[in-house]
């Protein structure tokens, strides 16, 4: 059998990518019983947790202070099975990252020309949940800066949670395939990167992943991954595909169909606007500010922009 050398290319890398996940997975798979009926306790009464984890990390002063609520160390700590000491260290990592890598000062005029194509953007509608929806679409891909890409990301991340109701941690994602390529792909340092930042500093924000119409084999290597997985976990992750009838179901059970764009099933004929999103994104860059109490700094930044900028939370 010919193989052509982009093929061959493709195929080496998805079995390598293949094996790494597979490993990766195996030490994810569900514990003993007993294991699985202290993580229900603990989900359900989780105050004592929080406090042994208050008293391990110390004080907190500033923008710490302001990271550190009781739902967010709830967060740390169902991501690491409740062990407060692996919970502690990774909370600690990420007070680093952001203390270096500063995402709440980015601002959109900085990163505003990754936007262009609309490849990821806040939908103007949240699911039956309440939860804030990013819309991401591969196939859109306008640009080759990895910095520029993840900063970009991790904008719109923290953008969906400053605008998660009360009471609401997780967010949902709409992933379009439509017009994707290994030409529009992203590089694996970037995706290496990307998938780094986002399992060791937004712990549980992903509440599920809906992948409209991706490529088969993507489906056919998920099947065989999450059988490694625990089902909380698997469940994240959904395939969806038009006119399939328990994909129709799917979304309907999660999402309006009046708010839903057409791409995904729904009724909604929404396009990205560019200039009407910047606009948005302004008024949010001085809400930002307001809860870092960064206004002053933000402020001037965010009041040069087309739109006035709100100050109201």
């Amino acid at each position: 059998m010919h193989i052509s050398d982009l093929s061959y290319h493709v195929y080496c890398r998805f079995i390598q990518l293949s094996s790494i996940f597979i490993i990766m997975a195996m030490f994810r798979r569900r514990g003993s019983q007993r294991q699985q009926l202290e993580q229900e306790h603990n989900e359900q009464h989780p105050e004592s947790k929080i406090n042994e984890l208050k008293a391990a990390i110390g004080p907190l002063s500033g923008r710490s202070l302001l990271y550190c609520t009781d739902p967010c160390l709830k967060r740390y700590l169902e991501a690491r099975n409740w062990n407060v000491e692996k919970a502690k260290k990774m909370l600690e990592e990420t007070l680093s990252w952001r203390s270096s890598y500063k995402p709440e000062e980015i601002r959109w005029n900085e990163i505003a020309h990754e936007g262009e194509t609309g490849k990821v953007f806040r939908a103007n509608f949240r699911d039956r949940f309440g939860r804030t929806v990013l819309i991401m679409k591969p196939g859109r891909q306008n640009t080759t800066s990895m910095d520029n890409q993840i900063r970009h990301l991790v904008y719109l991340i923290e953008n969906a949670i400053l605008n998660l109701p009360e009471g609401q941690e997780e967010m949902a994602w709409l992933i379009d395939f439509t017009g994707w390529s290994l030409r529009t792909n992203v590089s694996v340092k970037t995706a290496r990167e990307t998938i780094s930042i986002l399992q060791n500093h937004y712990p549980q924000r992903l509440a599920v992943a809906f992948l409209y119409s991706p490529p088969r084999l993507f489906e056919a290597f998920w099947k065989v991954v999450k059988y490694f997985l625990d089902p909380k976990t698997s469940q994240k992750v959904r395939f969806v595909y038009l006119k399939n009838k328990e994909s129709v179901e799917l979304m309907q059970s999660c999402f309006d169909v009046d708010n839903l764009p057409i791409e995904f099933g729904g009724k909604a004929n929404m396009k990205y606007d560019h200039e009407e999103f910047s606009r948005l994104m302004i008024e949010d860059d001085v809400k930002t500010a307001k809860y870092w109490a960064l206004d002053q700094k933000i402020l001037s930044i965010a009041t040069n922009g087309n739109a006035a900028p709100v100050l109201a939370l």
